[in-house]
C-alpha cells in the first residue's frame, strides 16, 4: 500500500504550469543562437554572450547591451551575441531573455552545441553585484533573487563543451572566481581582487569603472583582450587614486594555451573599425 501511494504521488499530481517568462525566455535564447551564423575555414570565430544581473541599476543593462550592439560588430562577432539582461526593459515587446541561472545554463549550452566548440572562443560578459564570499547576485524584475558561485559558473561552461573561453566580471570581490575558472584554454578577467570592491555601480552611474575602462576604452585602443585589461588596470587605478579610493585590484589568469587560440582569432580581424560609442550618457 506504502509503495502504491508513492506511486500515485508522483504520476497521479499534475505538474505546475510552466513559468510563461521562463519559457519565453527559452524560445528567445535558441531563436537568438539559432540566427547566429556559423564560423567557417579553421579560424576561430567569436560568440558572445553578456549577462547583467541587477534589474535594480540601469548600469548593468546599459554595459551588456553595449557589449552585444556594438562591441560584437567590432570584434567581428557580428550577430553572435546574446544578451541577458535583468531589467524592466526585458519584459516589454518581444523582450530579452531575463539573467537567471537557468537561463545562463540554457544559454552557454545553445552556444556550445551551434559552435565548433572545439574552435571557436567564447566570450562571457558578466556585469551585476558580487559579495565578499564570492557570489554574483540576480536580482530579477520581480525581486526574486538568485546568485551565481564559482563552482555554479564553471560547471555550466564545463557542460557546454566550449573549450576555449574568455570570462570577464565586473563585479565586486570578483577576483573569488579566478580559482574555479582557471583553465589552460581560459582568460579569465576580474575588476576586482577576492577582498576588494570594485566601484561605478549605482542608480546615478551609467557605467562602472571597469565597464568604462576595459569594455569601451580599452577595446577601442586595443582589440587583444588582455592588452585592453592592462590599459584598464592603468587606468582604474589612477581614477581610483585621484578619487581617494581603496585600490580595487583587477586580476588577470591567463591559460597556456588560450593566447595562441586569440592570436588565430585575432589575425582574421578586419582593419581596426571605428570605436565603439557608448549609447548612454557618461558623467564627467
Amino acid at each position: 500500500m506504502q509503495a502504491a501511494a508513492l506511486l500515485c504521488l508522483l504520476v497521479c499530481v499534475p505538474l505546475q504550469a510552466a513559468d510563461p517568462i521562463a519559457t519565453r525566455d527559452r524560445t528567445l535564447i535558441d531563436a537568438t543562437v539559432a540566427a547566429m551564423p556559423v564560423g567557417e575555414g579553421d579560424a576561430p570565430a567569436l560568440y558572445v554572450v553578456g549577462v547583467a544581473g541587477d534589474a535594480g541599476e540601469d548600469v548593468f543593462r546599459n554595459e551588456v547591451h553595449f557589449l552585444t550592439g556594438h562591441v560584437a560588430p567590432r570584434l567581428g562577432a557580428g550577430t553572435r551575441a546574446l544578451a541577458l539582461v535583468n531589467h524592466a526593459d526585458s519584459l516589454e515587446s518581444a523582450g530579452t531573455p531575463l539573467a537567471t541561472a537557468p537561463n545562463l545554463r540554457h544559454a552557454l549550452a545553445a552556444v556550445g552545441a551551434h559552435m565548433d566548440r572545439e574552435r571557436d572562443v567564447l566570450l562571457l560578459y558578466l556585469t551585476m553585484h558580487g559579495s565578499p564570499d564570492h557570489t554574483l547576485g540576480l536580482a530579477l524584475p520581480d525581486g526574486s533573487e538568485d546568485t551565481i558561485t564559482p563552482a555554479a559558473l564553471r560547471a555550466a561552461l564545463d557542460d557546454s563543451g566550449i573549450v576555449h573561453r574568455v570570462v570577464v566580471i565586473s563585479a565586486c570581490y570578483s577576483g573569488g572566481f579566478v580559482p574555479a575558472l582557471k583553465d589552460p584554454d581560459t582568460l579569465v578577467l576580474t575588476a576586482a581582487r577576492p577582498d576588494r570592491p570594485s566601484f561605478g555601480c549605482g542608480s546615478e552611474s551609467t557605467i562602472t569603472f571597469f565597464g568604462h575602462a576595459w569594455l569601451l576604452d580599452g577595446l577601442n585602443a586595443d582589440r587583444d583582450f588582455a592588452n585592453a585589461w592592462r590599459l584598464a588596470a592603468r587606468a582604474i587605478k589612477q581614477r581610483e587614486r585621484k578619487l581617494g579610493y581603496p585600490r580595487s585590484g583587477p586580476q588577470i589568469a591567463s591559460g597556456a594555451h588560450i593566447g595562441a587560440t586569440l592570436a588565430r582569432w585575432q589575425a582574421t580581424l578586419p582593419a581596426d573599425p571605428p570605436p565603439a560609442v557608448y549609447p548612454y550618457p557618461i558623467a564627467p
